[in-house]
Protein backbone atom coordinates (compact mmCIF):
# COMPACT_ATOMS: atom_id res chain seq x y z
CA UNK A 1 0.00 0.00 0.00
CA UNK A 2 1.07 3.33 -0.47
CA UNK A 3 2.81 4.86 2.68
CA UNK A 4 0.53 7.84 3.39
CA UNK A 5 1.87 7.86 6.93
CA UNK A 6 5.01 8.80 5.47
CA UNK A 7 4.13 10.91 2.97
CA UNK A 8 1.34 13.26 4.43
CA UNK A 9 0.84 15.74 1.87
CA UNK A 10 -0.59 12.94 -0.17
CA UNK A 11 -3.84 12.37 1.99
CA UNK A 12 -5.11 15.81 0.62
CA UNK A 13 -5.36 14.72 -3.29
CA UNK A 14 -7.33 11.58 -4.29
CA UNK A 15 -5.98 11.42 -7.76
CA UNK A 16 -2.55 11.00 -6.78
CA UNK A 17 -3.15 8.29 -4.33
CA UNK A 18 -5.86 6.41 -7.07
CA UNK A 19 -2.50 6.47 -9.73
CA UNK A 20 -0.42 5.47 -7.14
CA UNK A 21 -2.88 2.64 -5.98
CA UNK A 22 -2.79 1.71 -9.59
CA UNK A 23 0.52 1.31 -10.06
CA UNK A 24 1.12 -0.96 -6.84
CA UNK A 25 -2.06 -2.52 -7.65
CA UNK A 26 -0.11 -3.70 -11.23
CA UNK A 27 2.83 -4.92 -9.47
CA UNK A 28 5.94 -1.83 -9.80
CA UNK A 29 8.72 -2.57 -7.71
CA UNK A 30 8.56 -1.64 -4.55
CA UNK A 31 11.76 0.65 -5.15
CA UNK A 32 10.16 2.26 -8.16
CA UNK A 33 6.76 2.72 -6.13
CA UNK A 34 8.71 4.69 -3.37
CA UNK A 35 10.98 6.82 -5.68
CA UNK A 36 7.43 7.92 -7.59
CA UNK A 37 5.77 8.83 -4.16
CA UNK A 38 8.40 10.40 -3.21
CA UNK A 39 9.12 12.58 -6.10
CA UNK A 40 5.26 13.05 -6.25
CA UNK A 41 5.16 14.72 -2.59
CA UNK A 42 7.93 16.56 -3.12
CA UNK A 43 5.86 18.14 -6.28
CA UNK A 44 3.08 18.40 -4.52
CA UNK A 45 4.40 20.09 -1.54
CA UNK A 46 5.62 22.68 -3.65
CA UNK A 47 2.26 23.08 -5.18
CA UNK A 48 0.69 23.79 -1.61
CA UNK A 49 3.31 26.05 -0.72
CA UNK A 50 2.82 28.34 -3.77
CA UNK A 51 -0.91 27.43 -3.72
CA UNK A 52 -1.13 25.91 -7.44
CA UNK A 53 -3.88 23.10 -7.83
CA UNK A 54 -1.88 19.90 -9.17
CA UNK A 55 -5.11 18.89 -11.00
CA UNK A 56 -4.92 22.40 -13.10
CA UNK A 57 -1.50 23.37 -13.14
CA UNK A 58 -0.19 24.84 -16.21
CA UNK A 59 3.44 24.62 -18.07
CA UNK A 60 4.64 27.76 -16.17
CA UNK A 61 3.76 26.36 -12.66
CA UNK A 62 5.80 23.42 -13.90
CA UNK A 63 8.56 25.49 -14.86
CA UNK A 64 8.51 27.56 -11.56
CA UNK A 65 9.16 24.02 -9.73
CA UNK A 66 12.00 23.18 -11.76
CA UNK A 67 13.74 26.77 -11.17
CA UNK A 68 12.72 26.09 -7.58
CA UNK A 69 14.68 22.82 -7.91
CA UNK A 70 17.68 24.55 -9.76
CA UNK A 71 18.24 27.06 -7.27
CA UNK A 72 17.94 24.46 -3.76
CA UNK A 73 21.01 24.82 -2.18
CA UNK A 74 23.14 21.75 -2.87
CA UNK A 75 24.56 19.53 -0.16
CA UNK A 76 28.07 19.67 -2.46
CA UNK A 77 28.32 23.21 -1.33
CA UNK A 78 27.52 26.70 -3.61
CA UNK A 79 31.37 26.31 -5.60
CA UNK A 80 29.85 25.74 -8.88
CA UNK A 81 32.97 23.54 -10.19
CA UNK A 82 30.77 22.21 -13.29
CA UNK A 83 27.62 22.73 -14.87
CA UNK A 84 25.32 20.71 -12.87
CA UNK A 85 27.03 21.27 -9.60
CA UNK A 86 27.07 23.92 -6.67
CA UNK A 87 23.73 25.54 -6.36
CA UNK A 88 21.01 23.29 -7.21
CA UNK A 89 20.38 19.92 -7.76
CA UNK A 90 21.89 18.22 -10.76
CA UNK A 91 20.54 18.04 -14.18
CA UNK A 92 20.30 13.76 -13.80
CA UNK A 93 18.06 14.39 -10.44
CA UNK A 94 15.70 17.40 -12.05
CA UNK A 95 15.35 14.57 -14.42
CA UNK A 96 13.99 12.26 -11.84
CA UNK A 97 11.80 14.42 -9.85
CA UNK A 98 10.25 15.18 -12.87
CA UNK A 99 9.36 11.69 -14.11
CA UNK A 100 7.03 10.78 -11.36
CA UNK A 101 5.48 14.26 -12.34
CA UNK A 102 5.38 13.46 -16.17
CA UNK A 103 3.30 10.12 -15.66
CA UNK A 104 0.88 11.23 -12.81
CA UNK A 105 -0.16 13.64 -15.48
CA UNK A 106 -0.20 11.07 -18.53
CA UNK A 107 -2.82 9.37 -16.15
CA UNK A 108 -4.69 12.58 -15.97
CA UNK A 109 -4.66 12.74 -19.30
CA UNK A 110 -5.69 9.39 -20.46
CA UNK A 111 -8.47 9.63 -17.64
CA UNK A 112 -10.35 12.45 -19.37
CA UNK A 113 -9.26 14.99 -16.27
CA UNK A 114 -6.92 17.24 -17.96
CA UNK A 115 -6.47 17.63 -22.19
CA UNK A 116 -2.67 17.34 -22.11
CA UNK A 117 0.53 17.42 -20.32
CA UNK A 118 2.39 20.37 -18.61
CA UNK A 119 5.28 18.65 -18.10
CA UNK A 120 5.40 16.71 -21.71
CA UNK A 121 8.45 14.69 -23.27
CA UNK A 122 9.64 17.30 -25.95
CA UNK A 123 8.75 18.03 -29.46
CA UNK A 124 10.54 16.27 -32.67
CA UNK A 125 13.01 18.84 -34.27
CA UNK A 126 13.25 17.62 -38.13
CA UNK A 127 16.29 17.39 -39.94
CA UNK A 128 18.80 17.08 -36.58
CA UNK A 129 20.91 13.95 -36.60
CA UNK A 130 19.28 11.03 -37.93
CA UNK A 131 15.26 11.00 -37.36
CA UNK A 132 15.53 14.29 -35.43
CA UNK A 133 15.59 14.66 -31.97
CA UNK A 134 13.14 15.47 -29.05
CA UNK A 135 13.87 18.15 -26.94
CA UNK A 136 12.11 18.14 -23.44
CA UNK A 137 11.27 20.89 -20.68
CA UNK A 138 14.44 20.25 -19.27
CA UNK A 139 17.50 19.66 -21.37
CA UNK A 140 18.91 16.68 -20.61
CA UNK A 141 22.94 16.89 -19.47
CA UNK A 142 25.22 13.61 -21.39
CA UNK A 143 28.45 12.83 -19.20
CA UNK A 144 30.73 10.10 -19.56
CA UNK A 145 30.16 7.57 -16.60
CA UNK A 146 33.27 8.01 -14.31
CA UNK A 147 35.66 5.14 -13.86
CA UNK A 148 38.49 4.84 -11.74
CA UNK A 149 42.36 4.68 -12.78
CA UNK A 150 44.66 2.49 -12.95
CA UNK A 151 46.05 4.08 -9.56
CA UNK A 152 42.83 4.26 -7.94
CA UNK A 153 41.40 1.19 -9.05
CA UNK A 154 44.71 -0.50 -7.26
CA UNK A 155 43.68 1.86 -4.04
CA UNK A 156 40.44 -0.18 -3.98
CA UNK A 157 42.08 -3.71 -4.53
CA UNK A 158 44.81 -2.75 -1.42
CA UNK A 159 41.84 -1.72 0.97
CA UNK A 160 39.30 -4.69 -0.59
CA UNK A 161 42.27 -7.48 -0.08
CA UNK A 162 41.67 -6.69 3.82
CA UNK A 163 37.75 -7.19 3.41
CA UNK A 164 35.67 -10.11 4.86
CA UNK A 165 34.95 -12.80 1.98
CA UNK A 166 31.90 -11.55 1.52
CA UNK A 167 32.60 -8.32 0.49
CA UNK A 168 35.15 -9.37 -1.96
CA UNK A 169 33.14 -12.14 -3.54
CA UNK A 170 30.89 -8.77 -4.26
CA UNK A 171 33.09 -6.36 -5.99
CA UNK A 172 34.62 -9.22 -7.94
CA UNK A 173 31.00 -10.78 -9.10
CA UNK A 174 30.02 -6.85 -9.24
CA UNK A 175 32.70 -6.29 -11.80
CA UNK A 176 32.88 -9.62 -13.30
CA UNK A 177 29.41 -9.92 -14.40
CA UNK A 178 28.82 -5.78 -14.94
CA UNK A 179 25.79 -6.40 -12.16
CA UNK A 180 23.71 -3.70 -10.63
CA UNK A 181 23.13 -3.05 -6.85
CA UNK A 182 20.10 -4.72 -6.85
CA UNK A 183 20.99 -7.63 -9.23
CA UNK A 184 24.31 -8.21 -6.50
CA UNK A 185 22.66 -7.95 -3.85
CA UNK A 186 19.86 -9.88 -5.24
CA UNK A 187 21.24 -13.41 -6.17
CA UNK A 188 20.02 -16.60 -4.83
CA UNK A 189 21.83 -19.59 -3.82
CA UNK A 190 20.37 -21.54 -6.73
CA UNK A 191 21.00 -18.92 -9.49
CA UNK A 192 25.07 -19.93 -9.67
CA UNK A 193 26.12 -22.49 -11.82
CA UNK A 194 29.48 -23.42 -10.20
CA UNK A 195 30.18 -26.32 -12.91
CA UNK A 196 30.06 -23.64 -15.82
CA UNK A 197 30.93 -20.91 -13.79
CA UNK A 198 27.98 -18.62 -14.85
CA UNK A 199 25.51 -17.45 -12.43
CA UNK A 200 21.06 -16.38 -13.44
CA UNK A 201 20.28 -12.95 -13.45
CA UNK A 202 16.64 -12.77 -12.27
CA UNK A 203 13.35 -10.74 -14.37
CA UNK A 204 12.32 -9.65 -11.12
CA UNK A 205 15.82 -7.74 -10.12
CA UNK A 206 16.94 -6.46 -13.23
CA UNK A 207 15.96 -2.74 -14.29
CA UNK A 208 14.49 -4.02 -18.16
CA UNK A 209 12.64 -7.12 -16.33
CA UNK A 210 14.74 -9.23 -18.79
CA UNK A 211 16.23 -12.11 -17.60
CA UNK A 212 20.11 -13.08 -18.90
CA UNK A 213 22.90 -15.91 -17.74
CA UNK A 214 26.47 -14.28 -17.56
CA UNK A 215 29.96 -15.39 -16.34
CA UNK A 216 32.37 -15.19 -13.58
CA UNK A 217 36.13 -15.87 -13.96
CA UNK A 218 37.82 -18.60 -12.08
CA UNK A 219 39.56 -16.57 -9.61
CA UNK A 220 36.04 -15.36 -8.53
CA UNK A 221 34.80 -19.04 -8.51
CA UNK A 222 37.71 -19.42 -6.06
CA UNK A 223 36.04 -17.10 -3.93
CA UNK A 224 32.67 -17.97 -4.48
CA UNK A 225 33.58 -21.84 -2.81
CA UNK A 226 35.05 -20.12 0.18
CA UNK A 227 32.28 -17.76 0.61
CA UNK A 228 30.15 -20.62 0.37
CA UNK A 229 32.23 -22.60 2.92
CA UNK A 230 31.72 -19.34 5.35
CA UNK A 231 27.98 -18.93 4.40
CA UNK A 232 27.44 -22.61 5.86
CA UNK A 233 28.55 -21.62 9.34
CA UNK A 234 25.80 -18.22 9.31
CA UNK A 235 22.76 -20.44 7.38
CA UNK A 236 22.82 -23.94 5.67
CA UNK A 237 19.06 -22.64 4.09
CA UNK A 238 18.72 -22.09 0.38
CA UNK A 239 17.79 -18.72 -0.16
CA UNK A 240 19.49 -15.18 -0.92
CA UNK A 241 23.50 -15.56 -1.28
CA UNK A 242 24.55 -12.61 0.61
CA UNK A 243 24.05 -12.82 4.06
CA UNK A 244 24.49 -10.27 7.12
CA UNK A 245 26.94 -10.78 9.81
CA UNK A 246 26.25 -8.26 11.63
CA UNK A 247 25.30 -8.51 15.54
CA UNK A 248 21.78 -7.14 15.15
CA UNK A 249 20.46 -9.51 12.36
CA UNK A 250 22.99 -12.17 11.41
CA UNK A 251 22.02 -14.82 8.63
CA UNK A 252 19.39 -12.27 7.20
CA UNK A 253 19.71 -11.32 3.66
CA UNK A 254 22.25 -8.49 2.68
CA UNK A 255 20.23 -5.08 2.11
CA UNK A 256 20.64 -2.74 -0.78
CA UNK A 257 21.96 0.00 1.96
CA UNK A 258 24.41 -2.10 3.75
CA UNK A 259 26.42 -2.57 0.65
CA UNK A 260 26.19 0.62 -0.08
CA UNK A 261 27.74 1.40 2.90
CA UNK A 262 30.15 -1.11 2.44
CA UNK A 263 31.29 0.26 -0.89
CA UNK A 264 30.99 3.77 0.40
CA UNK A 265 33.58 2.98 3.48
CA UNK A 266 35.86 1.17 1.20
CA UNK A 267 36.23 4.08 -1.27
CA UNK A 268 36.62 6.69 1.28
CA UNK A 269 39.64 4.28 3.05
CA UNK A 270 40.98 4.10 -0.44
CA UNK A 271 40.82 7.89 -0.92
CA UNK A 272 38.55 7.40 -4.12
CA UNK A 273 35.00 8.93 -3.01
CA UNK A 274 33.67 8.77 -6.99
CA UNK A 275 34.02 4.88 -6.58
CA UNK A 276 30.41 3.52 -5.89
CA UNK A 277 28.54 0.59 -6.16
CA UNK A 278 27.63 0.94 -10.26
CA UNK A 279 31.42 1.95 -10.98
CA UNK A 280 32.38 -2.00 -11.14
CA UNK A 281 29.80 -2.24 -14.00
CA UNK A 282 30.94 1.15 -15.53
CA UNK A 283 34.92 -0.46 -15.71
CA UNK A 284 33.81 -3.84 -16.77
CA UNK A 285 31.56 -2.76 -19.94
CA UNK A 286 34.31 -0.16 -20.42
CA UNK A 287 37.22 -3.00 -20.31
CA UNK A 288 34.84 -5.09 -22.75
CA UNK A 289 35.19 -2.45 -25.28
CA UNK A 290 38.70 -1.74 -24.84
CA UNK A 291 38.87 -5.97 -25.68
CA UNK A 292 37.55 -5.38 -28.57
CA UNK A 293 34.09 -6.95 -27.95
CA UNK A 294 31.31 -5.54 -30.09
CA UNK A 295 28.57 -3.57 -29.21
CA UNK A 296 25.50 -5.51 -29.58
CA UNK A 297 27.88 -8.68 -27.79
CA UNK A 298 28.41 -5.36 -24.58
CA UNK A 299 24.72 -4.59 -24.83
CA UNK A 300 23.25 -8.48 -24.41
CA UNK A 301 26.31 -8.97 -21.73
CA UNK A 302 25.06 -6.00 -20.04
CA UNK A 303 21.09 -7.00 -20.28
CA UNK A 304 20.44 -3.88 -22.45
CA UNK A 305 17.45 -3.15 -24.53
CA UNK A 306 19.04 -1.85 -27.06
CA UNK A 307 22.58 -0.43 -28.13
CA UNK A 308 21.86 3.60 -27.29
CA UNK A 309 22.06 2.41 -23.65
CA UNK A 310 25.05 0.72 -23.95
CA UNK A 311 26.98 3.40 -25.15
CA UNK A 312 26.08 5.69 -22.11
CA UNK A 313 28.06 3.29 -20.20
CA UNK A 314 31.26 2.52 -22.34
CA UNK A 315 33.64 5.41 -22.97
CA UNK A 316 37.51 5.37 -23.77
CA UNK A 317 39.29 7.33 -21.44
CA UNK A 318 41.65 10.14 -22.80
CA UNK A 319 44.52 7.91 -22.53
CA UNK A 320 43.06 5.01 -24.39
CA UNK A 321 42.09 7.81 -27.14
CA UNK A 322 45.87 8.84 -26.70
CA UNK A 323 46.90 5.43 -27.41
CA UNK A 324 44.63 4.87 -30.66
CA UNK A 325 45.78 8.40 -31.67
CA UNK A 326 49.59 7.48 -31.46
CA UNK A 327 49.48 4.31 -32.83
CA UNK A 328 47.47 5.42 -35.64
CA UNK A 329 50.06 8.29 -36.37
CA UNK A 330 53.18 6.34 -36.64
CA UNK A 331 51.26 3.72 -38.86
CA UNK A 332 50.68 7.13 -40.81
CA UNK A 333 53.84 8.78 -40.23
CA UNK A 334 55.63 5.15 -41.36
CA UNK A 335 53.56 5.09 -44.70
CA UNK A 336 54.39 8.66 -45.78
CA UNK A 337 58.00 8.28 -45.14
CA UNK A 338 58.03 5.23 -47.35
CA UNK A 339 56.61 6.94 -50.11
CA UNK A 340 59.08 9.77 -49.89
CA UNK A 341 61.82 7.91 -49.60
CA UNK A 342 60.48 5.57 -53.21
CA UNK A 343 59.90 9.12 -54.49
CA UNK A 344 63.40 10.43 -53.47
CA UNK A 345 64.95 7.16 -54.96
CA UNK A 346 62.79 6.37 -57.91
CA UNK A 347 61.35 3.52 -56.95
CA UNK A 348 57.82 2.57 -56.15
CA UNK A 349 56.63 1.39 -52.85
Amino acid sequence: MVPEEKWPVLLGHEQVLIWLRMLDDLGRAPRTLDAYTRGLAEFLSACDRDGVDPLTATRADIAGYVRELRQRPSRRGGNVVALDSGAGLANATIQQRLVPVRLFYDFLVEEGLRQANPVGRGRHTPNRGRGGSERGLVPRLRTLPWIPSDDQWNAILLVTSKERIRNRLMLALGYDAALRREELCSLRTDDLDPAHRTLRVRAETTKNRRERVVPYSAPTGVLLSQYLAHRATLSRARGPLFLSESRRNPGQPLTLWTWSKVVHRIAQDAGVPGFSTHTTRHLCLTDLARMGWELHAIATFAGHRNTDSTLDYIHLSGRDLADKLSRGMKHIHAWRVEHLTAADTGLAP
